[in-house]
């Protein structure tokens, strides 16, 4: 048992401290890339039956604006592991409803693991597939369009908004690659 608690010791460095710039680009990123979603979710579409913007944007926004260099941050990665998951959720939520617990933790461990068999892990996106489960009735009625709106479109959006503000700052560069 004792190897066990010793491989929770850590052993690592942390990583380096980032400048003011980084912290800069990084807020600014993630302010533009969550504003158009958000202001088509609260002004223009209030009052209708369309979400435009779901928690698993907030984790999104913070890996393609404060970790782009990241392999988990590159459009492959975003684009794929969101569209991915969100098929999953709704599909366990369509398959397995009558057990809501049962689809969120399914829904979020297969989707983790077709995420890493498609090379295509994004953290965001285990978000994305619980959210179809444990959503809203709107989200529920959505059901695969789920996938388009608001998963698609909040996602082409934000990685629009990356490769802009990320490629304006000169020591940055976004995407690392994107296939």
């Amino acid at each position: 048992m004792i190897p066990f608690f010793k491989k929770m010791a850590g052993g690592g460095q942390r990583p380096p401290k980032v400048n003011l710039s980084e912290v800069f680009w990084s807020w600014l990123g993630a302010f533009l890339g969550i504003t158009p979603v958000a202001y088509l979710n609260s002004n223009l579409l209030s009052g209708s039956d369309f979400v435009y913007i779901i928690g698993s944007f907030a984790v999104s926004a913070c890996l393609v604006c404060g970790a782009v260099r990241s392999p988990l941050a590159q459009p492959r990665n975003l684009i794929g592991g969101h569209l991915l998951s969100a098929f999953v959720g709704v599909a366990c939520w369509q398959l397995f409803h009558p057990f809501p617990w049962f689809a969120a933790a399914f829904s979020v461990a297969t989707a983790i693991a077709l995420m890493h068999v498609t090379q295509t892990l994004h953290p965001p996106g285990g978000a994305t597939a619980l959210i179809a489960v444990i959503g809203s009735e709107k989200i529920h009625e959505l059901g695969f369009w789920y996938m388009l709106v608001p998963v698609g479109l909040g996602v082409v959006i934000m990685l629009i908004v990356a490769l802009a503000i990320n490629n304006m700052a000169s020591r940055r560069k976004y995407p690392e690659f994107w296939f």
